[in-house]
């Protein structure tokens, strides 16, 4: 048997490509007609919903204010569908609504998600919040909405990041970090990845290496760098992965105890400082040296590895005219100290390594794989 729920609407003339309509529901009603789902990741590390999770202050906030007889709440409660709700004219810009629940909610909840987790002790009221409403044509342009609507609001960044990839139309500033995004989560949920699980997302809070870090390196090399020379070829998405991945694996075979079981309080090497660093010396070892492996990637970084302080002692910078010591944690996520870090690790890197044959690297590769 089927159950539907009928408004009478006020529709605007907004996008032809898109039906906008308003009305006025109960609490309980809106239930019926929509549900919040929570961003999270499956086993797999396949994405799914898009909402950030309950602040819990700020929903008793509102809900204590709600309780009050003369409480009034103007916000409209945003909900997207897909399917099962049908528009049908009346008269002007007046429409009839009708939503089929007969098979749950099927509208999502793409703004208003704390405001409506405050009504719902108090759905039995005869409390009707404004409802905005707009039909999407597929799940991506849903989500679309969903970051257009929210991004004028502090949403986490984190959040908004890893729901760009695989969306088009989006703001220049926003779709530039598509791409690095998207590898950024594969490199974190690729079991093949040396990163796995071992970036800080929205979706994987227990990573203990900042997003924003990974994303700046691959930006950086995707804008002028090796992976602007990688993603040219037919399979360039994948040698992207696979050169990223490399370059981080020597990193924490070369470095081990500087890396293993050790945080941003503890190692500057995986702090932020140190990430984005290193990326510079992913760039140097592609382009001046023709690393292009994890086995030369550890050639190159065995020569810097007892000239850093990553966890204890003085860092010496500059040479002996202009030499100045730093403490190993004095390094912050701050532009002035990650170009001074960034050049000198160039610098080491130049000047110390030498490249090796090709039977003494590959030994090496094996060695520094075994730890």
């Amino acid at each position: 048997m089927s159950h539907k729920l009928t408004f009478s609407a006020i529709r605007a003339e907004q996008s032809p490509h898109h039906t906008v309509f308003s009305f006025a529901a109960s609490a309980a009603q809106v239930f019926e007609m929509g549900r919040i789902e929570r961003a999270g990741r499956s086993d797999a590390g396949i994405l799914s919903g898009f909402q950030r999770p309950q602040i819990a202050a700020h929903i008793h906030e509102i809900r204590d204010y709600l309780e009050r007889e003369d409480a009034v709440l103007p916000n409209s409660i945003v909900l997207a569908f897909i399917d099962r709700v049908k528009v049908s004219p009346i008269k002007g810009n007046v429409v009839e609504i009708e939503v089929d629940i007969t098979d749950g909610p099927p509208g999502l909840i793409v703004d208003g998600q704390q405001r409506l987790s405050a009504l719902a002790p108090l759905s039995n009221k005869s409390f009707q919040v404004f409802v905005s409403g707009i039909v999407c044509q597929s799940e991506e342009e849903l989500r679309r909405q969903f970051i257009l609507i929210n991004n004028t609001r502090p949403l986490p960044k984190e959040l908004i990041y890893e729901l760009l990839p695989g969306i088009a139309n989006l703001p220049e500033r926003m779709s530039s970090r598509s791409m690095a995004s998207a590898l950024t989560q594969r490199l974190n949920f690729d079991r093949n990845s040396s990163l796995y699980r071992q970036i800080h997302l929205h979706t994987n809070p227990d990573g203990k290496i900042a997003n924003n870090a990974v994303q700046r390196v691959i930006m950086t090399s995707r804008s002028h760098g090796a992976l602007r020379i990688l993603a040219q070829s037919p399979d360039g998405d994948e040698r992207c992965f696979q050169f990223v991945s490399d370059f981080y694996r020597a990193v924490q075979a070369v470095f081990k105890k500087d890396w293993d079981g050790l945080s941003p309080k503890t190692s500057r090497l995986v702090h932020s400082v140190g990430v984005i660093s290193m990326g510079r010396v992913m760039e140097v070892a592609f382009h001046v040296f023709q690393a292009r492996g994890f086995g030369d990637f550890c050639d190159v970084l065995e020569s810097i590895r007892d000239q850093t302080r990553w966890t204890q002692g003085m860092w010496t910078i500059g040479n002996s005219d202009n030499r100045r010591e730093r403490q190993w944690n004095e390094f912050q996520t701050t532009h002035p100290d990650i170009q001074l870090l960034s050049d000198h690790l160039d610098r080491l890197v130049r000047a110390s390594f030498r490249p090796r044959p090709e039977k003494e690297s590959t030994e090496l590769a094996v060695s520094a794989a075994a730890g």
